[in-house]
């Protein structure tokens, strides 16, 4: 898809294709906003396989397979075989971990480092642990890579969470706690990990030091100061630039989170019910859940928040309601009729928008029943916004297999309870992930730019231009290995490399434009709706030459093709 899912992978192929596994860019753009253990990952199984959109998903794919099996490995250390079947099964098939690992984005592989890193921590703390070296040094390692993922937070939240937890249970001065985590030999761990990259990543983009907290277009003062202050304090302080982002409000920053844990999160209430003292084994990882979730709650609740940001706390959450689930009781059974009640009530809606879309036609793609809601897609679900009733014309077959997921878990929960209504719930999601699925595959031509990339490969050699954002066309770049000028593409993520020294020309402005399009070479344009509405008033639309349309976007040449007309 164009966005953040095809700029990763394009990453990961340019690292691969230049040797510089160091230094991120794209169009030829120093790109020093992320860390880098992602696009390595996608790097290696592009270099073990091919080059191709699947393999890019093979490392965020075996994280949620990974994380689930840590999952529920902690919950039977911890607990026993019924709570770690039952937080397994949560994790596995909540809503969250499948809508936010449909792009590529670290967060699923930053939470298996937490949850490992929590998991060490407590192992290492254990009287009866026989090897407390081995987990703490875990425990270190866990944060050493998460620091290559996502930042700081990787180190901030176990070790905000383990204080907590600490401080509860009166173990934060005992000079055992930190004999037994060794505090200082695994310092030299995560940064053996970690610092090697940070250090080459500062060396080669100078200047090496700059402390201020200034955050303005036009400044550049390398790698370490826009790592470090720009996209970790100043981001967290919402006082970066460029604000290319924006943040969910906190109220449903805190209530989305019965979607994201659905269909579990009808027995949260159950989790009140158990015992939270640190007695035993089992009290001890209920009171080191209860400290993760609520650290990274709080944490985010002060900080510029997208709505997938709290997926580190879904194990800890998985692992509370496998301990909930197993105990039952009056709460679990008023939650599986809950469940129950809103299977039954989401297939009656999809069955009405179904009966309610029979007769429309769907003529051409998805795009042209869709509206567009700019100001939202700084929001990971802003073009959520952009759904219209006629768009539903074009999701039969996905709102169909949607109807059986919920009458599924309906009739599966209706008289049954424990086991039996787990499992109905669990395979009520698996068809209706199915169904989300062949929603996804409706949507890539408005997602995605490849049909414009095919047209692309097919045609006469030619140079491109992209308007305006490299993300809204980042597919195109990928698909056919290329890099363009960008007009007008001083944007967002490429500003701050923009001005970095040894930046490539690749950004021009109109006068640029209307001179090379007019000009003997021959160049391709991609542009969607609105650019194209501004960018006639610059060059006639006779001059326009049409090579593909497709969801909402253009490919125009500057001369004529075989075969192909004006617009």
């Amino acid at each position: 898809m164009d966005d953040v899912d095809a700029v990763q992978a394009k990453i990961a192929a340019n690292m691969l294709s230049s040797g510089d596994w160091v230094t991120a860019r794209l169009d030829g753009v120093a790109y020093l906003e992320k860390a880098p253990l992602l696009y390595w990952m996608i790097a290696v199984f592009f270099k073990l396989f091919l080059v191709a959109d699947w393999v890019a998903r093979l490392p965020i794919a075996l994280a949620c397979v990974g994380l689930a099996l840590l999952t529920a490995a902690f919950a039977h250390w911890a607990f026993g075989e019924k709570e770690a079947l039952y937080s397994g099964l949560v994790i596995a098939t909540c809503i969250g971990l499948f809508l936010f690992t449909r792009i590529l984005i670290p967060d699923v592989i930053l939470t298996f480092t937490i949850a490992l890193s929590l998991w060490a921590f407590l192992r290492a703390l254990e009287e009866d642990e026989p090897h407390p070296k081995r987990w703490a040094a875990i425990l270190a390692a866990s944060m050493g890579a998460g620091l290559l993922l996502k930042g700081l937070v990787a180190m901030v939240f176990p070790i905000g969470a383990g204080l907590v937890y600490l401080f509860f249970t009166k173990q934060l001065l005992l000079a055992r706690t930190w004999q037994r985590l060794r505090p200082f030999s695994g310092a030299l761990i995560a940064l053996a990990i970690a610092a090697p990259w940070h250090i080459l990543a500062t060396l080669r983009n100078p200047p090496y030091f700059v402390f201020t907290m200034r955050s303005a277009p036009g400044e550049y003062h390398g790698f370490f100061w826009f790592y470090f202050f720009n996209e970790q304090l100043l981001r967290f302080l919402n006082m970066r630039y460029p604000r290319d982002y924006d943040t969910v409000p906190r109220h449903l920053f805190w209530l989305f989170h019965l979607l994201w844990l659905f269909p579990w999160s009808v027995y949260l209430p159950a989790i009140a019910k158990l015992t939270f003292k640190p007695l035993d084994r089992a009290g001890k990882t209920r009171l080191l859940a209860l400290c993760w979730i609520g650290f990274v709650m709080v944490f985010f609740t002060f900080s510029t928040t997208q709505e997938y940001y709290s997926m580190p706390i879904y194990p800890a959450v998985a692992l509370l309601l496998g301990c909930a689930m197993v105990s039952r009781g009056n709460w679990i059974r008023n939650g599986t009729r809950v469940l129950c009640a809103i299977a039954g009530l989401a297939a009656a809606v999809v069955l009405w928008l179904l009966f309610s879309v029979r007769g429309l036609p769907a003529p051409g793609d998805i795009a042209s029943a869709l509206s567009s809601h700019p100001a939202a897609y700084k929001l990971s679900l802003g073009h959520m916004e952009d759904l219209t009733m006629e768009s539903f014309a074009y999701l039969r077959l996905p709102l169909a297999v949607a109807a059986v997921a919920f009458l599924t878990g309906c009739f599966g929960t209706l008289r049954s309870s424990g086991k039996r209504a787990y499992f109905a719930a669990a395979i009520m999601m698996v068809i209706f992930f199915h169904a989300a699925r062949l929603a996804l595959v409706v949507f890539d031509p408005y997602m995605s730019s490849r049909p414009l990339a095919n047209a692309l490969l097919a045609a006469p050699a030619g140079k491109l231009i992209v308007n305006h954002h490299y993300y809204e066309f980042s597919s195109v770049f990928f698909y056919t290995n290329r890099d363009a000028l960008l007009l007008n593409g001083r944007f967002n993520n490429l500003v701050y490399g923009s001005y970095a020294p040894g930046a490539p020309p690749v950004f021009i402005d109109d006068d640029d434009f209307v001179h090379l399009w007019h000009g003997p070479d021959r160049y391709y344009f991609v542009v969607d709706k609105p650019g194209l509405a501004r960018i006639v008033g610059k060059v006639p639309l006779s001059a326009l030459y049409t090579v593909k349309a497709s969801g909402g976007k253009f490919l125009f040449c500057n001369h004529p093709l075989a075969a192909v007309g004006q617009p």
